[in-house]
């Protein structure tokens, strides 16, 4: 498929988002040109590290909607004529995915069927990293591989497994050069507010009560962005074509735990910081991903534990709080 070299034009679609615009400033850091895509004009600084980057200037934002507008960006892509597209584009968060299906059925499977299609003819391309989720495997008792079945549990799980499915087939029969990722959940400074993590610090700096869905028994492995990041780099360097790469850390913990970390960095009892609510509609209790493929084949190994992740994120909640404190703690439909 070509040498990868550092002169390589990146596409990162989906800019706007925590992973995608934390993907920039890590290729910022390595001296690439940056294309990014997202179907809203630039969000706040505060969510957005790669406004700091000392390479902006290597760096071209375009807006444009996938599903309004497919030929504004095949156009931006023969302009620019990226080596390597990363696919962050999805309609998220799995309780809203109940509330309004055919959203996440359009973005999620349609428009990004008629995208890869239009772009698989664009030879200059080498590789798709197409940024999945372990949600389309459902709740996983125990670690799994990459070729573990599919059994999604909610209608955003059933998009996102879709959509793997069907480029996977084209990968066999057309040679459509992509590669799956599939991440823990994130987490680290700039996230969303209406995340776990940053909610909870939120929540205890305005004396509001967490909403514990479930009394928080769930269970999650949580990996700082920056080694998503990296490892994703990786992926995109080294990966091979048509495999599936898990981004995973070893560490696992509830929840529960994690706001009780959360508030003892607070200094604040955790009987105070939160109140249990119902929990949600097919949720899975647990994502167990085996990451010994990218460990093993490509050298990658996670470089932040939780609790020094915690502190960080803390930090840049305190550092912008004076903005933060102004915004928002639920998340925003939009179609």
């Amino acid at each position: 498929m070509g040498k990868f070299k550092n002169k390589d034009v990146y596409l990162v679609m989906g800019s706007n988002s925590f992973s995608g615009s934390n993907f920039i400033d890590f290729l910022l850091n390595k001296n690439h040109t940056v294309i990014g895509v997202s179907r809203s004009r630039e969000i706040q600084n505060v969510f957005l590290p790669y406004k700091k980057n000392f390479n902006l200037k290597k760096f071209n934002f375009k807006k444009i909607d996938i599903n309004k507008n497919i030929n504004n960006l095949k156009k931006i892509i023969l302009k620019y004529k990226p080596s390597i597209i990363v696919n962050y584009i999805a309609q998220g968060m799995v309780a809203e995915s109940w509330q309004n299906p055919q959203d996440w059925y359009k973005t999620n499977i349609v428009s990004q069927t008629l995208l890869y299609k239009e772009l698989s003819n664009f030879k200059f391309i080498k590789k798709f990293i197409h940024v999945s989720t372990p949600e389309v495997y459902g709740n996983t008792s125990k670690k799994i591989t990459e070729n573990y079945n599919f059994k999604p549990s909610t209608p955003y799980a059933i998009s996102r497994a879709t959509m793997d499915t069907h480029l996977y087939k084209f990968f066999q029969n057309y040679n459509l050069p992509v590669i799956f990722t599939r991440t823990s959940n994130v987490y680290g400074p700039g996230q969303q507010l209406y995340r776990i993590i940053p909610k909870t610090f939120m929540c205890s700096k305005k004396q509001v009560r967490l909403k514990l869905h479930g009394g928080g028994s769930s269970l999650r492995s949580f990996i700082h962005i920056f080694d998503a990041s990296n490892a994703t780099y990786l992926i995109s360097k080294k990966g091979k074509l048509g495999e599936t790469y898990h981004i995973s850390t070893k560490e696992f913990i509830s929840i529960k735990n994690l706001v009780k970390k959360i508030a003892k960095l607070q200094n604040i009892p955790f009987n105070k910081l939160y109140e249990i609510e119902k929990d949600r509609v097919g949720k899975d209790h647990s994502y167990k991903l085996n990451s010994i493929k990218l460990i093993k084949n490509l050298k990658w190994k996670p470089s932040i534990n939780i609790d020094q992740g915690l502190l960080l994120t803390k930090a840049w909640i305190e550092d912008s709080y004076t903005r933060l404190k102004k915004l928002g703690l639920q998340y925003k439909h939009k179609k």
